[in-house]
């Protein structure tokens, strides 16, 4: 007979809930802080014991939340379809509140403040994507949207797209970002290409590409910086 077992039947000391209410969420571990979003365990496991189990995952530690697919976590005793789920918005959550507090101090002529804002929404993705950020007259930040996912190494850039989203927004100015997965944000000869195949498009239609930015881990490559902001047929001696 399947048997659950709650975080209330821990001892006073032990319960997370008990925790959070004399102490506050800080002094919660990472297996208690997920245990009370796990809520209860199954065939005689705590909750606890499930959140340490999920932790022992892949990258040992609360990066299970992004690297580990919803799939896999239910392969973890105490983790169905629902609660696998749960974890993963809270993943997205996460994300989304560190791209909120940046939104503000976003700036067109400050690369790092673009690389801020995208950054933990990008490095965490197991494949590349390519955004395109949105800028009016003003310099201001009018929308994010996603144009493509590739592969594991590399990504497609829809010329035709960019520039499309970019007039349905109203947009006079773009910055394009995606991510390297592997954690190495240096451009490759691909990226090259279509970075300078997307501004010499922009100066042709009067839109343009103010830069690029590659996320790595923690780290990004903006072309701005660099000063390689250039079209086909240019070289950076010019």
């Amino acid at each position: 007979m399947r048997q659950t077992v709650t975080v209330k039947e821990l001892p006073d000391s032990e319960k997370p809930y008990e925790k959070f209410i004399t102490s506050g969420p800080e002094v919660l571990s990472d297996a208690e802080l997920l245990a009370v979003i796990i809520r209860t365990g199954a065939n005689g496991r705590k909750s606890i014991e499930v959140a340490q189990d999920f932790l022992n995952l892949d990258d040992r530690s609360l990066l299970n939340l992004y690297s580990v697919s919803y799939r896999d976590m239910q392969q973890i005793n105490g983790i169905g379809e629902v609660k696998a789920i749960q974890l993963k918005c809270i993943a997205e959550l996460s994300k989304r509140i560190a791209a909120t507090k940046y939104r503000s101090r976003v700036c067109l002529n400050n690369p790092r403040s673009i690389a801020e804002y995208c950054m933990e929404r990008m490095r965490h993705a197991a494949r590349e994507i390519l955004w395109l950020m949105l800028f009016d007259i003003k310099c201001h930040l009018i929308d994010t949207v996603c144009l493509s996912t590739g592969s594991a190494t590399s990504t497609f850039v829809p010329a035709r797209e960019v520039f499309a989203a970019a007039l349905r927004f109203g947009a006079v100015q773009i910055v394009l970002l995606h991510n390297h997965p592997s954690g190495n944000p240096r451009p490759s000869s691909a990226d090259d290409l279509a970075t300078a195949r997307i501004a010499d498009g922009g100066r042709l239609l009067g839109i343009p590409l103010i830069d690029h930015i590659i996320i790595g881990d923690q780290v990004y490559y903006s072309y701005s910086e660099n000063k390689r902001i250039i079209g086909e047929g240019e070289n950076d001696d010019e």
